[in-house]
């Protein structure tokens, strides 16, 4: 399947000039916003994030998400946070990063089988037909999965269920929204007191800044790019570390625990996300093409080099 995503200056009738090439007679689309065009399905003739679909990656996606679930204690994510805040794996830049992740398919995603960097440019450039002012935000396209990289073998080999798939609080009751919630039955944290509370180590507008995320790339990104003194706004980070917490921004669960800062950038992180998930297709890009864009963008909002 090719789709050609198309930007329009004028949307007061979104389906009048959209382009479509190569598209099957089954596969339909669906229009967001008036503006942005994206496939229907998801890679394998499914509504995206069905984690029902009787796909040949159902079985592996669940039992991914059983292992995560059993695995994310507070005791866990506090031991990671500490470990990998230390950056002292290694020295590179943002666009090494991102050749690194050629190599890596992400087994927790129901929607997409392609190496990494074909998704991270597939969000970019889908953010930059629609978005052309914002290049903050196509940056952040590019770089929002980089943390992928606690993958490769000279940051660890980090298992995949450390590393990828939707992320939520630790330290407190695991909200029923979160995809296959019943094996959080199984985690170490399920029947303690002190995190099976509504708020559990938390209070009450807190920010989420405060609070322990399951361990993750987004988290690591997050980490990488604060400490690396990154200019991107606070809605990029923002969308760094919560693009796949989809409790709250799919879910609105643990909006108890936001701030009036995090609700701000909350905003943004609701236009990231559409982009984030149904840009998801065959679309291919071509890399040496848009390369010299990412580059400039990368020179704007971080330093040449950057401690990981």
């Amino acid at each position: 399947m090719t789709i050609l995503i198309d930007h329009h200056s004028d949307h007061n009738d979104a389906g009048d000039n959209t382009e479509e090439k190569n598209v099957t007679e089954e596969e339909t689309e669906l229009v967001l916003d008036g503006v942005f065009v994206a496939p229907h399905t998801n890679s394998f003739g499914h509504t995206f994030r069905d984690y029902d679909a009787q796909s040949e990656r159902r079985r592996s996606v669940e039992e991914f998400y059983k292992t995560n679930h059993i695995g994310q204690t507070v005791d866990f994510v506090r031991r990671m946070r500490e470990e990998y805040g230390k950056l002292n794996r290694t020295e590179m830049s943002i666009w090494e990063c991102c050749e690194l992740l050629n190599e890596f398919v992400d087994e927790s995603d129901p929607d997409l089988d392609e190496p990494q960097i074909e998704h991270l440019l597939q969000t970019a450039e889908a953010i930059r037909k629609d978005y052309p002012d914002e290049d903050w935000l196509h940056l952040t396209g590019l770089i929002h999965d980089l943390g992928k990289v606690l993958l490769h073998s000279s940051f660890g080999e980090l298992p995949q269920w450390a590393v990828v798939g939707d992320t939520y609080p630790v330290g407190c009751a695991f909200d029923e929204s979160i995809v296959h919630h019943k094996y959080f039955k199984e985690n170490p944290d399920f029947n303690n007191p002190s995190y099976n509370t509504k708020y559990g180590i938390y209070t009450e507008g807190c920010g989420l800044h405060n609070v322990f995320m399951s361990w993750g790339h987004d988290d690591y990104m997050y980490l990488v790019a604060k400490e690396n003194k990154t200019t991107l706004p606070s809605a990029g980070l923002f969308i760094i570390r919560y693009h796949s917490f989809y409790a709250l921004h799919k879910s609105e669960a643990y909006k108890h625990l936001m701030n009036e800062e995090d609700r701000e950038n909350m905003k943004w992180l609701k236009v990231f996300n559409k982009y984030d998930l149904y840009s998801k297709s065959k679309v291919r890009i071509n890399v040496e093409e848009v390369k010299p864009y990412y580059l400039s963008l990368i020179n704007k909002y971080f330093p040449a080099k950057l401690k990981w």
